[in-house]
């Protein structure tokens, strides 16, 4: 894990060094989560991958011919009703006849709300799904880290396996939603989706805001190398042309900056551009 570069080869890797510094941050937990959509109204349901769409198409279809057939009730019982107050106005009719209209109309009125409610609790249609304005975002958390999250914290989110770029989710009220069986609970966050990046059910990594601040040593991301099985690596200049590549371990990263819990001393000088190229050496490979 040593390297002993000549001078020349230094300057033609681009290597430049720095001095590491203490530093705090606050703790950030990754974790993942699932696109879903938000309900149309109040107290309706996230709709996420797991829904039977062609079920829910069938309910979504049901719930509409029903708003139609209450539209079209109520707006016929309002027709009686006005005739039924011109009767009385030219006394043709009765006062009763007048008052069992204006219930009748009211009554359907009423049904219409509840069928405009009910189709509002299924969503928006199955063709829209992926065109919202803003999605959710769904995060598990295990109970026993409930506490420890900032639950009026914004997050951050990322698609997985891509270098797409992060975006930022605030949290929002919705349905209580847990699974017994994983001892997790449901956190909601909605996400601004105006370029239609993220679709429905699609997994990304939520980098979730945790109580308390950590400290270690902070060196720029860029020093920072990692190997096929997901650990960190530093390369520090142990003595003049020579560097050593050291293990680390990360405790939060972002804005470019990453806080180290252990594996570097305060003061160490590490490499900050040109750690790939010095990877890439050592394995005789480019990477």
């Amino acid at each position: 894990m040593k390297l002993t570069l000549t001078p020349a080869a230094q300057s033609r890797l681009g290597v430049v060094t720095a001095r590491v510094a203490g530093g705090t941050a606050g703790t950030i937990r990754q974790a993942s989560g699932e696109i879903v959509v938000p309900p149309s109204g109040a107290g309706g349901v996230p709709t996420g991958s797991l829904a039977n769409l062609q079920q829910m198409g069938a309910q979504q279809a049901a719930a509409d011919g029903e708003v139609a057939r209450a539209s079209a009730q109520a707006r016929l019982t309002r027709i009686a009703l006005g005739r039924s107050e011109a009767l009385v106005r030219e006394e043709a009719g009765s006062v009763r006849a007048r008052d069992e209209a204006a219930a009748a109309a009211a009554a359907a009125d009423a049904a219409l709300g509840v069928a405009r409610r009910q189709r509002q609790l299924l969503g928006p249609s199955i063709a829209a799904m992926n065109g919202q304005a803003t999605v959710w975002v769904r995060v598990s958390v295990f109970g026993s880290d409930l506490d420890a999250v900032q639950r009026g914290g914004a997050v951050t989110v990322r698609p997985l396996g891509q270098g797409g770029a992060s975006r930022e989710a605030r949290p929002v009220q919705a349905p209580p939603s847990a699974n017994a069986a994983s001892g997790t609970v449901d956190l909601y966050y909605s996400l601004p989706n105006r370029d239609r990046a993220y679709r429905v059910g699609q997994r990304v990594a939520v980098d979730l805001p945790m109580s308390g601040r950590t400290e270690g040593l902070v060196v720029p991301s860029s020093a920072l190398v990692r190997d096929v099985y997901g650990g960190d690596w530093v390369y520090q200049k142990t003595a003049p042309n020579t560097y050593v590549r050291q293990r680390v371990a990360v405790a939060s990263e972002s804005g470019g900056k990453a806080l180290l819990a252990r594996g570097l001393a305060q003061g160490a000088e590490v490499v900050t551009v040109g750690a790939a190229e010095l990877f890439g050496t050592e394995f005789g490979a480019a990477h």
